[in-house]
């Protein structure tokens, strides 16, 4: 691959830092990027182990202010979202917007051949589909294609993902420690890269409008059982922290926003067989056929579902599954696949 240019996006975390060690390995010319996306603690010492990293692997790194685009396109959507008792994930409007948006763009103004990232997902020619598609990582466990569905499909030529064929964390650490990387004992992280505490409750009270407003609980029939102090502060499938005593466990079912009400029911109301799809992104295909057959995941660490899909007449999309599916939430994303192949995608309506 000598003389190819392959921009990589670096957190300053193992998985990026040893990406880029393999692909320079194999021949590549790599150039590492690192997006400056919010405010944050420690924001100076993770530059400079990416810094660090790039030195010792003798790569030019570039540094690219992103803090107002992602307020816009994934802080403001994801409070948005709260605001209509939508439960959002940030990581893939990044991951759209972002690793494989504002990353493309530069790597286009840099006349750089490629773009890579430390996920576990992989990019290869499909003969069935006359085209380069996403396709899961070798890891059942570690895949991270779920996250990536959302991705302009002409972007799908120009990238790379070193770590596809690895199937534990563990190796990746032991590259690290054997090149004497200085990252490879470092904590994976695991919240909300602009919630590092976790707490998105308090973190919607101290950068939106949004605060407690006190409504009632209610079961299906609406009668009330109790008193709720914020209806962003719940999600479909919650158990936990209810304040309300039941002969038989309950769970969040759904909301009525109109008249600030939570609804709860029991543990089988969380079961359907069908769910509205919005804001569809097809990387596959370009069109959805009624009836084709996929298997449609609705969380990422749950098992994709056999499953149909059709068009509705108000362009979303319909699917119905083989067996009930628990806990389809509204704001989540449902990505379908054939086999380990990412059809497409959108975000689960109400």
């Amino acid at each position: 691959m000598e003389n190819k240019k392959v921009l990589v996006g670096m957190s300053g975390g193992v998985d990026s830092s040893v990406s880029a060690l393999l692909l320079k390995n194999q021949g590549y010319e790599v150039i590492g990027v690192t997006l400056q996306l919010w405010e944050k603690n420690g924001e100076e010492t993770e530059y400079c182990d990416v810094k660090k990293i790039c030195e010792q692997l003798d790569i030019k790194h570039y540094i690219t202010n992103e803090k107002d685009n992602f307020k816009k396109c994934v802080i403001d959507d994801f409070i948005c979202a709260y605001s209509n008792c939508k439960t959002p994930n940030p990581c893939i409007e990044c991951n759209k917007y972002f690793k494989f948006g504002s990353m493309h763009k530069l790597a286009l103004q840099l006349g750089v051949d490629y773009i890579a990232t430390g996920h576990y997902a992989r990019t290869e020619y499909s003969e069935k589909y006359g085209r380069i598609v996403l396709k899961k990582s070798s890891s059942e466990k570690k895949d991270q294609s779920y996250v990536l569905y959302s991705i302009d499909k002409q972007v799908l030529p120009y990238l790379i993902f070193p770590l596809a064929d690895f199937k534990d964390k563990g190796q990746i650490r032991q590259i690290a420690r054997d090149n004497e990387l200085k990252v490879a004992n470092k904590p994976d992280s695991e919240d909300i890269c602009f919630i590092p505490d976790g707490d998105y409750k308090k973190f919607l009270e101290e950068n939106s409008n949004l605060s407690p407003k006190p409504g009632n609980i209610v079961d299906k029939q609406g009668f009330v059982l109790g008193k709720h102090n914020g209806l962003y502060k719940y999600t479909i499938g919650q158990r936990k922290g209810l304040g309300i005593s039941h002969p038989t466990p309950l769970f969040v079912v759904g909301f009525n926003s109109k008249r600030n009400e939570v609804i709860v029911g029991e543990h089988a109301d969380l079961f359907q067989k069908e769910l509205n799809v919005e804001e569809i992104n097809l990387l596959a295909i370009d069109k959805i056929i009624d009836g084709m057959e996929v298997q449609t995941k609705i969380r990422y660490a749950t098992t994709p579902i056999n499953s149909r899909l059709y068009k509705n007449e108000n362009g979303t999309i319909k699917v119905i599954f083989d067996e009930a599916v628990r806990g389809a939430t509204p704001g989540q994303s449902a990505v379908f696949y054939d086999e380990d192949i990412v059809i497409g995608g959108g975000k689960i309506c109400q």
